[in-house]
């Protein structure tokens, strides 16, 4: 075939076209080249430039069609890395709303891997434009990978205010890294190696940041069975660590076998066995563990590999680990949570998710967006009349500078209230009590009239401030980790 050549126009124009392709979707920088590729002024709203970006590629391409030259094995050197990736554009967005069809047939049909009707029709035109039968098996899976992961960080994580621009952003590259052509070429079938530390407040989001990345991940394409190999919805699953007592917490992580201890009556598998090929695994609160579960999960992050309880039989696993904790980022970076070795193994990524009342401020109208979207989750419906009365009460109660200590999920149980008995009063600061707890406690001492509970409930919160995990505050007070967390999660300030 005799090599064809881009004309100077056309290697500008297909050029851009590659730096976008390339560009991650939520940042300002796809949207401006979207808008130069349709021709736009930079006024143009985003779905605009990408709408036309789309037409004015298409129209592009059919030129080199009708020129006998739509065809990757026509270009050599740059010019054929760049049509390469402008010919997957195109076939991309022909069929993205086809992608989206499929996701949510998906979602309806749970884990059985459902049919893909249009998977013939976007293999042929791979084919068409010159790729081989193996690229185009892969590139209709990464295909796939790329519409779920912008799917999915745009419709879990509502808002668009600067902090929460900046975490999609994140979100994307954790999934893809700051370069597709990178991921590509080297890294998409690698990613387990990449483990992810989510930071945040309590109820901010983190599970929900998780399951954005745990379902996107890179699943492939079963051409004999004309479907993926395995559903997205098996791919993500999560174990909130604090909820089990230390003597579970390793059977619960790792599995067990029959006789392993006192009522272990049969094998178990524990959520490393259970894992998907293909999958990932949330580990919330993780700040709480225990150093020796540390050293066990540092050998599944660094070998892959673990123990069930009460064998020696070694186990593979061959998913993701994301992690997730509310301890503040000050005490990680200092050693007051983990061990170094296991701190450097489990934070490839660090990713914070904003707190709600940071994420008001730096865009008011963010209230209203998360109002008609948890209103919509709640009644299956739109309804701006809810939303404006949901507002009304809110600001009547509350006031517009309500810090919202409990995040999104007290935001949530907001609308429950309101929508149950119209009033909602949140928790708000008592300015008398400013005196430090550890001078509460002193005092209650002294004047003889502070509870026993309340005195050791107090205690250990004291300690946990200071310390950070239920294990070190155990050690300290001679208590089980149990009680130790029981007496904090129920302590209250009179």
């Amino acid at each position: 075939m005799k090599k064809a050549v881009l004309t100077s126009k056309e290697h500008h124009f297909f050029k851009t076209v590659y730096n976008a392709a390339f560009a991650n979707p939520f940042s300002d920088l796809r949207e401006k080249l979207d808008i130069k590729i349709a021709g736009l002024f930079p006024s143009a709203s985003r779905r605009e430039g990408k709408d036309l970006c789309i037409k004015e590629v298409a129209r592009q391409i059919k030129k080199l069609e009708n020129q006998g030259r739509a065809d990757i094995n026509a270009f050599h050197g740059p010019d054929k890395d760049i049509i390469t990736i402008v010919f997957l554009f195109d076939i991309f967005h022909k069929f993205r709303d086809d992608f989206d069809r499929l996701i949510e047939n998906q979602l309806k049909a749970g884990d059985t891997p459902v049919t893909v009707p249009f998977a013939k029709k976007a293999m042929h035109m791979l084919h068409t434009k010159g790729f081989d039968e193996k690229s185009v098996s892969h590139y209709f899976a990464l295909s796939y990978q790329l519409r779920r992961a912008f799917y999915f960080i745009s419709n879990l994580l509502v808002g668009s205010s600067p902090c929460m621009k900046k975490l999609k952003k994140h979100l994307w590259y954790n999934v893809f890294t700051y370069n597709i052509d990178l991921y590509d070429k080297f890294l998409w079938n690698k990613m387990e190696d990449f483990s992810t530390l989510l930071l945040g407040e309590t109820g901010t989001g983190k599970g929900t940041a998780a399951k954005a990345i745990g379902s996107s991940g890179y699943i492939p394409f079963d051409i004999k069975k004309h479907s993926f190999t395995q559903s997205f919805t098996q791919a993500f699953s999560s174990l909130n660590l604090s909820q089990y007592p230390e003597t579970l917490l390793e059977s619960e992580l790792f599995g067990h076998t029959k006789g392993a201890f006192t009522g272990a009556v049969d094998d178990y598998q524990g959520v490393f066995d259970r894992c998907s090929p293909h999958g990932s695994i949330l580990l919330d609160e993780i700040g709480e563990i225990p150093n020796h579960v540390q050293i066990k999960l540092l050998r599944v992050l660094q070998e892959r590999s673990f123990s069930p309880v009460g064998t020696h039989e070694i186990s593979r696993f061959n998913g993701r680990v994301i992690a997730a904790t509310n301890r503040p980022k000050k005490d990680i970076l200092n050693g007051k949570v983990f061990r170094d070795d296991f701190y450097y193994r489990l934070c490839s990524d660090i990713i914070e998710v904003p707190p709600l009342s940071t994420r008001i401020k730096e865009k008011p109208s963010e209230l209203d967006d998360l109002l008609a979207f948890t209103i919509q989750k709640m009644t299956g419906t739109h309804s701006e009349k809810l939303i404006l009365k949901v507002k009304r009460i809110i600001d009547r109660e509350l006031g517009k500078n309500y810090q919202w200590p409990g995040n999104v999920r007290e935001l949530e149980q907001c609308v429950r209230s309101v929508l149950l008995r119209r009033d909602y009063k949140g928790k708000q600061k008592d300015e008398d009590k400013t005196v430090s707890l550890a001078q509460e406690l002193i005092q209650g001492i002294k004047d003889q009239d502070i509870l026993v509970p309340s005195l050791v409930s107090g205690y250990c919160r004291l300690l946990y401030d200071k310390l950070g995990t239920y294990e070190r505050v155990a050690k300290q007070t001679g208590l089980d980790r149990r009680t130790v967390k029981k007496h904090i999660m129920n302590f209250k300030r009179d």
